[in-house]
């Protein structure tokens, strides 16, 4: 087999999910945690050979013939992968961050563990397919096929929740939200998939046959705006963000880590897919709308984050705060804000896992998330202590930390377009989230790790091996990409 092959990184996740799935495969939990991080560990190294051989002007495609027809020939749609320089960034951090909350699980999932990495394997196959879609249609495949792990990893029984009921209506209210938004996406499909043929007698559903000079303008709008509402459930766009603070804060730890690491992106990715790139002329238009609703996630959102009590919530409308500048870079259209956008999805991925794993930590030791009781957790955690420090000061966007470099190239950007003054002004005024995320950060770090213990804290044991490995690797990240940031311009062609 060629060493580079697309469907063996989109797929194996999905035929050990089956294994796994399968009754001749062991029940035991030791043997099944093992063999799931094993497979996940294999994944990331399969990535890092990927990038180690990628040539950012020849991409990686492979089309799937289906009984030698190409999927829906008569339709024009195929089952056709490809790899270019962003797909290729994002299913790496994608592989990245499955293998380190599949480590992070170790402490945080007590029960039905052949079911839990089954679905763990089978959402990161979903989010590969959406990143390396080559055609509408298998787009929207694998964006419904998300949907179904992801249900029930959140709303799961996994032995630690406090709430089960309150985290099965959290999965419920994801669903009807995805739901919700991917009506718009399809109907936007196919109304895109229609007037191309009409316009440039094309039946295809390839990204690269679809010509947008050529659609009726009117037309091109109406389907960007359906597009937009369907992404701007997962990126989120504020008002269709109120799925994610109840879902990361009643998810397992390791299943929040993904959420706000790498699920998130998709909604980002579909917009850069289809609005930025395929309908770039309508984008050109809705840009400076956009990039107000940018401006109000990143203000509104930091507003909301410091009124927060629960340490989770904090760090999950921080998250919505921090997709703003995803956004904010993608409207600038130009290539310092996409490359900031970019860079930017990867740096929050990494961020929130950190924040999430923090989070979790002291869940796990001290069975309370309210910061306005937690207190003194520094001088009975003091590795926890140095790692969570240095962890806020990267999300806060100090210097040398990846953060850094995301959101000033994102003020740069915007600051340099030549669409709309609307875009500049929104750059400027979004400049306060420095100050405002600074605010909220410290705030989380002070009341929750200064402070004197209480008397029934002061047996909690410090981090273990697991928790380390998956704080350094994160913390590790985030100091490369700081510090070398062409390491991920250079395949962006920042």
């Amino acid at each position: 087999m060629n060493i580079i092959s697309i469907p063996f990184l989109v797929f194996m996740p999905l035929v050990i999910s089956i294994l796994l799935m399968s009754p001749l495969f062991t029940s035991n939990e030791v043997i099944v945690r093992r063999f799931a991080k094993g497979v996940f560990g294999i994944h990331f190294i399969y990535t890092l050979i990927l990038l180690a051989l990628f040539n950012p002007t020849n991409p990686y495609t492979a089309n799937i013939s289906l009984f030698g027809l190409d999927w829906i020939q008569s339709l024009g749609i195929k089952f056709s992968l490809k790899l270019d320089t962003i797909s290729i960034i994002l299913s790496s951090l994608t592989s990245f961050i499955f293998l380190i909350a599949s480590v992070s699980s170790k402490f945080n999932i007590r029960k039905n563990h052949k079911f839990y990495y089954s679905m763990l394997l089978l959402l990161e196959c979903s989010i590969l397919g959406i990143f390396t879609s080559n055609d509408m249609f298998l787009f929207f495949l694998f964006w419904e096929l998300e949907m179904v792990p992801a249900y029930f990893l959140i709303g799961g029984k996994w032995g630690l929740s406090d709430n089960e009921v309150e985290a099965k209506n959290s999965a419920i209210k994801f669903i009807l939200f995805t739901f919700f938004g991917s009506m718009f996406i399809l109907l936007a499909i196919l109304l895109l998939h229609y007037y191309n043929y009409l316009s440039n007698g094309v039946l295809s559903a390839c990204f690269a046959d679809i010509t947008d000079s050529t659609i009726p303008m009117g037309i091109q709008l109406f389907i960007a705006l359906c597009l937009l509402i369907g992404f701007g459930v997962k990126l989120p766009i504020i008002p269709l963000h109120t799925w994610l603070p109840d879902a990361h804060t009643n998810a397992p730890t390791p299943v929040s880590m993904i959420l706000a690491g790498i699920l998130l992106k998709t909604g980002g990715y579909g917009i850069y897919r289809f609005n930025y790139e395929t309908l770039a002329a309508s984008f050109k238009i809705i840009a400076p709308f956009l990039a107000v609703l940018a401006l109000i996630n990143i203000i509104y959102t930091a507003f909301v984050t410091y009124a927060q009590t629960d340490i989770k919530r904090i760090v999950a409308y921080s998250s919505i705060s921090n997709m703003g500048l995803v956004l904010l870079g993608l409207c600038a259209t130009n290539k310092i804000g996409l490359s900031a956008s970019v860079f930017h999805m990867v740096s929050h991925g990494l961020v929130t896992c950190g924040l999430f794993m923090i989070t979790g930590i002291v869940y796990l030791r001290f069975k309370d998330r309210n910061i306005n009781t937690l207190q003194g957790i520094a001088s009975v955690m003091p590795r926890l202590f140095g790692f969570s420090v240095l962890i806020v000061l990267a999300s806060i966007g100090v210097p040398l930390f990846a953060p850094f470099v995301s959101e000033i190239l994102t003020i740069i950007g915007a600051m340099n377009s030549d669409i709309s003054v609307f875009i500049r002004i929104s750059a400027l005024l979004s400049l306060p989230l420095l100050i405002l995320s600074s605010c909220y950060m410290l705030k989380f770090l002070h009341k929750g790790f200064y402070g004197e213990i209480k008397e029934e804290y002061l047996k909690v044991n410090d981090i273990s091996v697991h928790e380390f490995i998956v704080l350094a690797s994160i913390l590790g990240g985030l100091i490369i990409f700081g510090i070398f940031p062409d390491t991920l311009l250079g395949f962006i062609g920042g």
